[in-house]
């Protein structure tokens, strides 16, 4: 914990996913709050996470420093009273690269965070709570353990037995600030698992395979962007030297191997600063040569007034969407959300995405 006397203000760190490396005071009014990352070189992603609080109501000034190069990616969002909302943009203030907000501060603390904080006990409530409701389609496992000994669950989903399926894998949380794309992730397998007639005639024919978080030290540790070896999970992808994807590649192998499968789509997902589709220019080598297409088309003509934001290229360097073409030939996508895309545009698109992967998949088969 943090303290300032002058000012009679506190500040902590002691929670899963928190992020603060220092607090001092500036002046009678305005304290530093210090931010660096878990280790460099890192890119620009400053993720801060902390609550803070006073002996008395006071307005506050919190001035965010960080290491020099890096600069404020992630507007404020704030847990007060156990609700998550966004700061009102009346209360930040830019000078330059500097960035500072106004807090009304008392007894009672308030939780400052780049993203609504989704540890890895919220994840597992969150998944656990999916499971219960379908406890005919979805089995909880897990693939080993992460560098510091936390779970790494995976989710296997299906009707009846799992021979001669081929699979879909999903994936999220590489990347620990990346909530939006957890969101999405959340809403797709929702989806997938509605019990739907769509959901049912999928399930009963098609294997997935997910995993609700694949950096579970990174994000409890409240990281940037690496493990707890300081390695970007998404650069490990042929390389195996992270125990987090050395484990999910090991299991994904297996599952293949021992149910004489073959995995024909992945979907990474992450967030970044705006909506876009990573997708590889090579498609009529994979299983689902049209898939990619056809997907983005019926997304436009499913959601009002959608445009799909489509950014493609082979992987040069060894992400999740190369592994999935380069290893099985499969379709690999990284589906981005936007750092600020409200959650009800990010449920739209995530439901809709499932719902047309289904029907595609099915027409396809």
């Amino acid at each position: 914990m943090y303290t300032i006397d002058k000012l009679g203000v506190h500040a902590s760190n002691d929670f899963d996913g928190a992020r603060l490396n220092g607090f001092e005071q500036k002046n009678d009014s305005t304290v530093i709050v210090k931010i660096i990352p878990e280790n460099t070189p890192i890119n620009n992603s400053p993720y801060y996470a902390f609550s803070t609080w006073s002996n008395e109501p006071k307005p506050v000034y919190y001035t965010f420093e960080y290491p020099e190069g890096y600069k404020h990616r992630y507007f404020p969002k704030l847990k007060v009273d156990g609700h998550w909302t966004i700061i009102d943009s009346s209360a930040v203030f830019e000078n330059d690269t500097i960035v500072t907000i106004k807090l009304n501060v008392t007894k009672s603390p308030i939780i400052v965070a780049a993203q609504e904080i989704q540890s890895s006990t919220h994840v597992k409530e969150w998944y656990i709570n999916l499971a219960n409701e379908n406890k005919s389609t979805i089995k909880i496992g897990s693939v080993g353990k992460s560098k510091l000994n936390r779970n790494l669950p995976v989710l296997d989903i299906g009707i009846g037995e799992p021979k001669n399926k081929e699979i879909i894998v999903l994936l999220t949380r590489q990347h620990p600030p990346e909530v939006t794309g957890y969101f999405a992730f959340q809403e797709f397998l929702k989806t997938v698992t509605n019990k739907s007639d769509l959901s049912t005639a999928f399930l009963e024919k098609y294997r997935v395979i997910a995993f609700p978080i694949m950096n579970p030290d990174g994000v409890d540790l409240g990281h940037w962007r690496h493990n707890a070896g300081g390695i970007d999970l998404n650069r490990d992808w042929s390389k195996y030297h992270q125990p987090e994807i050395k484990n999910a590649v090991t299991f994904i192998t297996k599952e293949l191997k021992q149910n004489n499968s073959k995995l024909i789509l992945g979907l990474d997902f992450h967030s970044t600063w705006y909506d876009v589709f990573y997708t590889n220019e090579i498609r009529e080598e994979t299983s689902l040569p049209d898939f990619i297409s056809n997907w983005f088309k019926k997304l436009e003509e499913n959601i009002t007034n959608y445009k799909v934001n489509e950014q493609s290229a082979n992987s040069t360097k060894p992400v999740s969407k190369g592994w999935f073409l380069m290893a099985h030939s499969a379709v690999g996508i990284t589906y981005e959300m936007g750092d600020a895309t409200p959650k009800e545009t990010i449920q739209e698109i995530g439901k809709a995405a499932a719902e047309q992967m289904m029907n595609l998949l099915l027409i396809n088969n």
